[in-house]
């Protein structure tokens, strides 16, 4: 798939051609991840993880960070839906990947695209709306190339999805699965708005 085959199934070409796709030189990126690994990411960098079948090929292992931005809340995004999954704190790990490196692109329920870790930066920079995407790299960030480890916020981002402020969420059982946070109470909910 063309970048500009992407750029319209995902809804991205109302971006300006000459802005969407603008390098940012040695892009600086953040990875969030639990406080309890920050000694072991600063001996030995920030391995990758399975994302699992149906990955692109070559992109079975990933690193999943945001470009940073000029907007906080956009680039550390993702926070909050990731403590969903038990974690309790989280801090940023910062790093430069080279220019030219290969990345996939998008939107989290959507096609990626792949394109050199600077073109992603420029259109996750110049989108009019960047909730919920992300950038996958597919190798392990050295320990060389990380600039520095912050604390966060923690409140910071969405959870469920981008657009669910305000929403009451789906209590079904593939949604809130048993044992998250809060799943009894809203799986009640869910099944009393059901019933009326």
């Amino acid at each position: 798939m063309t970048i500009e085959q992407w750029k319209n199934a995902v809804g991205a070409a109302e971006l300006n051609p000459e802005s969407a796709l603008t390098l940012i030189p040695m892009a600086l990126f953040v990875h969030l991840a639990p406080e309890k690994q920050s000694a072991s990411i600063r001996r030995s960098g920030v391995k990758p993880q399975r994302i699992g079948p149906g990955a692109p090929k070559g992109y079975d292992r990933v690193v999943f960070a945001m470009p940073v931005t000029n907007d906080f809340y956009i680039s550390h995004q993702w926070l909050r839906e990731l403590k969903r999954g038990g974690q309790k704190i989280f801090v940023g790990v910062y790093f430069r990947i080279p220019d030219d490196q290969a990345v996939m692109v998008g939107h989290y329920n959507q096609t990626h695209a792949q394109m050199a870790a600077s073109e992603a930066a420029g259109l996750v920079f110049n989108l009019p709306n960047a909730e919920g995407y992300e950038v996958m790299i597919p190798r392990k960030i050295d320990a060389d190339e990380i600039l520095d480890i912050k604390p966060l916020p923690q409140v910071l981002g969405w959870r469920y999805s981008p657009n669910s402020k305000g929403r009451k969420p789906c209590g079904c059982p593939v949604c809130v699965p048993r044992g998250e946070i809060k799943s009894k109470q809203i799986r009640t909910d869910y099944n009393s708005s059901l019933d009326d």
